[in-house]
Formats: C-alpha cells, structure tokens, sequence
C-alpha cells in the first residue's frame, strides 16, 4: 500500500471551502444579513484562497494532471516561493481566514470546510510534504515515436496471427494457405 499524500487531498478541500466561503460570502452580502461586512470579508477570503489553491501541486509518484488553464496561476503562486510552498503556512493561513467566516450563518459552512482543509495541510506539513510546480514538459524530454506506431495497419481487424498472415511472394503457390483442416464436398 502506497504512502498517502495529503497535499492533495488538502488542495482539493480548501479549493472547495474557497468556493462555499464565496457564494455564502455573495449571499450574506446580497441579504443585506446581520453584520454582512463578515460576508463582504468572506467574499474577499474565498476569492484568495480559490487564486491560491487553484493550481494542483506535483505529485511524489505517478502522473501529476494539472487543472485548465492552472499554469498562469502556478506561476503567481511560485513566485511567493516559501511563503505558498511550505504547509504549514498554508495551515496557518487558511485556519486564519476561516475564523471571521464563523459570525455570519451564510459563510459558517465555508469556514468549517476550511478549518479542515487547514488540519489536512497541517498533516502533510508534519509528514514532510511541500507544494511543487506542475510545470510544463520541454518537448525535448518526450519520447521518439516509433516507426511501428507511425505508419497504421495495414489490414483491417480482426487480424490472424503472424504465422497465418499471407506471405507476399511472386510464386503463387508459395504464398497460398496451407489449410489445417481437410476440406470434403457434401453430397446429400
């Protein structure tokens, strides 16, 4: 069983709790709610943590998928460089800015979703996690194409087995099948 990397589940979390902290943000404002400048702050912190958590880190091992257009991102959030790459920052933060969104009932559910997606970078900080760039590959590192893959079959499926394809030769008789089973007319 392979090591669990929290990161990711971390990113995917707060990147939801960004999104619930903005729309309860947007209905506490439009309700005109009772102390609706904790939504207007709430509208604000969603927007910050959707920038910051948008772009997907790299994973350890397998293949790393990066979200649509996430590179114009990746690259704001790289050049904060320790600030946006070491979790526990990041725990710190979010468990932060979730806190003003727990006095107003329209952002309660985004704060909460937050302060667990700040307990889940907490625990890929303790286990030595840190975001890194998913950055596009040079085209330089990819693999040549073989020749076989190039050029399409060039008889449709389903194709026989090597040893029964059609020899080309120019004498006939070589290139003919030669038929395992014995072939009798049926007279009835």
């Amino acid at each position: 069983m392979g090591k669990i990397e929290w990161a990711m589940w971390a990113n995917e979390q707060a990147l939801a709790a960004g999104l619930i902290l903005l729309t309860g943000g947007i209905v506490g404002v439009a309700g005109q709610f009772r102390d609706w400048e904790f939504a207007a702050y709430a509208i604000a912190a969603g927007v910050f943590v959707c920038l910051l958590e948008y772009p997907r880190g790299k994973r350890n091992k397998g293949t790393s998928v990066e979200r649509t257009g996430q590179y114009c991102f990746t690259v704001c959030v790289k050049s904060f460089g320790p600030l946006t790459r070491n979790y526990y920052v990041r725990a710190f933060l979010h468990a932060a800015i979730c806190v003003p969104g727990g006095f107003i009932l329209a952002t309660v559910l985004g704060c909460v979703c937050l302060g667990i997606a700040s307990l889940i970078y907490l625990a890929a900080a303790i286990r030595g996690e840190q975001w890194e760039p998913i950055l596009p590959r040079k085209e330089s590192a990819r693999k040549p194409v073989g020749e076989s893959i190039k050029l399409p079959p060039q008889n449709p499926p389903p194709r026989p087995p090597a040893e029964m394809r059609r020899k080309r030769a120019e004498d006939l008789e070589a290139a003919a099948y030669v038929n395992p089973i014995t072939v009798t007319a049926n007279d009835d």
